[in-house]
Parts: structure tokens; C-alpha cells; sequence
């Protein structure tokens, strides 16, 4: 295997591809990998402190800074927004959906994490019907949204952007409620979990147009995505029955459209889950490293599938490893295309730009498409 990459010639190519993975007549298979701030600690040699970054700017600014000149030297490009933690660019917090089904946000173990809400069908019922009744707008957003925002457009000519990008349904359903619990709802009262079901898709729809609303119509695009790890808790009938309407309700509503992005991140083994996913439309995907390229093209031909490299190997910096998974990967996708070469799920500390750089170069050693 050559000892080297073109790192001009792999980001015209991969941009390239980018732009239509599925097309015939691109160079190489695309790779999606662009690390993140979870990278820069143990390859700048500091400390794992993701809390660190939103405390203390000049630090997250100048190591962010570090880790793009290490980059560009690396892999040929910057690739951290080096303002991402600049206070005077952060809009007023908006609560999370699942902050309006009454969950608290605390910080441990590097982490966000939602407590439940309710823990009996009787404090569901109480939940479910104080949500119903909600002003979700003044619900969602701070009295100081309206200022905030003139401030930073004033000061730096930005406008807000609220992803329409949802934690769920079934991961936010069990941070409401409970993994077991909602198990036990499903089989004990399916009628009351219908009703969760349901109140799930009309807030989330009427918090999304709400968050359309309020952002900057130049930088949105018509598309929705679904972040689900918990989704491989429930058995596929019980999937069926709950997640699987509320993915159709939101995708009518915001991806309505053939070439509209609907997108789903679950990194669990939920690969029992392919056959009620294929029916919600998904046109592009980021599953579990369980789960091959293979069978997920059997479900959903005319998905990009954005993977398989385990995020552990990726982690681990095997050189060997990498290789044999990608190319794994690559002689999988070969005869249908539509695979970007990523990690099946996120980039754990300890991924190092040398991997990445091992990703390209088995890209453009092995994955070379068009002549």
C-alpha cells in the first residue's frame, strides 16, 4: 500500500463526491470524517475537559487554533471553527423538546444527560396533558431571545440557525419516562403510550416550525434529522407501533420532498430496526458498527450510508485495523455506491489526525471509481 496521499488531489476528488455519492461518474467513494472537538485534547496533549471549551474561550480559541495547524499539515485542512465557543456568538439557550416534556439537563461524566420527568402512568397522564396545554413558544424561548439576537447580528452579522435535528423520538421518550418504564407502557397501556406517541409528533412538529421560524431562512434547507440510539431498546413491533409514526408525521411535515434529507444517527445494534426504518423514507443513514453496509442496502437501496468504521478502531489509531475496515467497507459499497466513508457513530477522544489521514489514503488507494 502506498506510504502516501495526495491530500490536493483527495479534496477536490472527495468534494466531488460529496456531491452526489451515488453518481457513477465520481472519482473515489467519499469520506465524511472531520473529527471534532472531542479530538483535540489527547492530540494537543491536554487533559479531557469537554466543559472546559464552554468556560474558557481563550483556551477552546487557541487550542482549536493548535489542533488547525496540526491539521492542514496532516490532512490538508483546518477543520474546527475556531468562534465555535466564542461567547459574544452564543444565542440565548432555547429549551430542548425535551426540556419542555420536563426534564433536567445535568452535566456528568463529560455529558449532558436528561432525568425523567414522570416514573408512574399517572404522572405520564399529568405530563402528557400539561404539555398539551402549553404556550410552546413562550415555553422555548428566553425572555432575552429577542434581544439577544439583535445584539449578535448587530455585533458580528449573524442570525440564529435551530437545527431541526431532534434527540429521538424513542431516546427522548426514555429520557422522559424511562427505558423500562416505556416497555412496560407498551405492554401494560398501550393506549396511554399511543398518547405519548402522538403528543411526541404534535410538539415536536409545532417546536420545529418554531425553531424554522425564528432562524435564518438563507441557511436552511428542507430536511430533518433523527439522533436515536435508544431506539434499539424496543423490539420491532414495539418500534412499529411508536417510534416508526412519529419519524413519518415529522418527515411529512419538514422533508416532504423526494430529494429532501432524511436523516437517522442511531450507534447502537439496532439492526433488528431495518425493516420499520425502511418504511419511514430515511435517504440517509449513520447506524451502528454492527451493522454491515450490506444488510442495510438490502433495506434502503437509495440510502447513503454514512459509515461503517467502528469508532472504537478509529479510536485505538490500529493502522491495520483501519485499513481492513475500510476496505471491508469499500468492496461492499462497490457495486451500489452510496457510502461515505465515516465512523459508525461519534469521534471518541483519542482519534488522532493520523488515522484520519490512514482513512484518506486508503481511499484514494482502494476506492478509486472513475478513471
Amino acid at each position: 500500500m502506498p506510504q502516501d496521499v495526495d491530500l490536493v488531489r483527495f479534496w477536490a476528488d472527495n468534494d466531488a463526491a460529496m456531491r452526489d455519492p451515488f453518481s457513477p461518474g465520481i472519482p473515489q467513494f467519499p469520506m465524511g470524517i472531520t473529527m471534532g472537538y472531542e479530538a483535540l485534547f489527547s492530540e494537543l496533549g491536554h487533559p479531557f475537559n469537554l466543559r472546559r471549551l464552554e468556560e474558557d474561550y481563550d483556551f477552546a480559541r487557541s487550542a482549536a487554533r493548535a489542533y488547525n495547524d496540526k491539521a492542514e499539515r496532516i490532512v490538508g485542512r483546518r477543520l474546527l471553527d475556531e468562534t465555535a465557543f466564542d461567547p459574544s456568538r452564543r444565542f440565548p439557550k432555547v429549551k430542548g423538546l425535551e426540556e419542555v416534556f420536563g426534564c433536567r439537563n445535568v452535566w456528568e461524566s463529560e455529558s449532558w444527560w436528561a432525568l425523567p420527568a414522570a416514573d408512574t402512568p399517572l404522572e405520564l397522564e399529568k405530563l402528557l396533558t400539561r404539555v398539551e396545554q402549553l404556550d410552546l413558544a413562550a415555553e422555548m424561548f428566553p425572555p432575552d431571545w429577542e434581544h439577544g439576537c439583535r445584539r449578535i447580528y448587530e455585533q458580528h452579522g449573524l442570525r440564529p440557525v435551530l437545527k431541526l435535528d431532534l434527540r429521538g423520538p424513542v431516546t427522548l421518550a426514555t429520557s422522559v419516562y424511562g427505558v423500562e418504564n416505556l416497555i412496560y407502557l407498551l405492554m401494560d397501556a398501550p393506549q396511554l403510550a399511543l398518547r405519548f406517541r402522538d403528543v411526541i409528533a404534535r410538539t415536536a412538529i409545532q417546536y420545529y416550525r418554531l425553531c424554522r421560524r425564528a432562524s435564518d431562512p438563507l441557511r436552511l434547507t428542507p430536511g430533518f434529522s433523527f439522533r436515536d440510539d435508544n431506539c434499539q431498546m424496543l423490539t420491532a413491533d414495539m418500534y412499529e407501533q411508536f417510534g416508526l409514526p412519529i419519524l413519518q408525521a415529522v418527515f411529512a411535515e419538514f422533508a416532504p420532498g423526494t430529494n429532501d434529507r432524511r436523516y437517522q444517527h442511531s450507534d447502537s445494534d439496532m439492526g433488528h430496526l431495518l425493516g420499520p426504518l425502511s418504511r419511514a423514507g430515511l435517504n440517509a443513514v449513520n447506524f451502528g458498527p454492527k451493522i454491515r453496509f450490506a444488510k442495510i442496502r438490502r433495506h434502503m437501496p437509495r440510502a447513503i450510508v454514512h459509515g461503517t468504521l467502528a469508532p472504537f478502531t478509529f479510536m485505538r489509531n490500529d493502522e491495520q485495523a483501519i485499513v481492513a475496515e475500510v476496505r471491508r467497507d469499500l468492496d461492499e459499497a462497490r457495486p451500489t455506491l452510496g457510502l461515505v466513508v465515516d465512523t459508525a457513530g461519534s469521534i471518541n477522544d483519542g482519534s488522532r489526525l493520523s488515522s484520519m489521514r490512514t482513512v484518506m489514503r486508503t481511499i484514494q488507494s482502494y476506492g478509486r471509481l472513475a478513471t
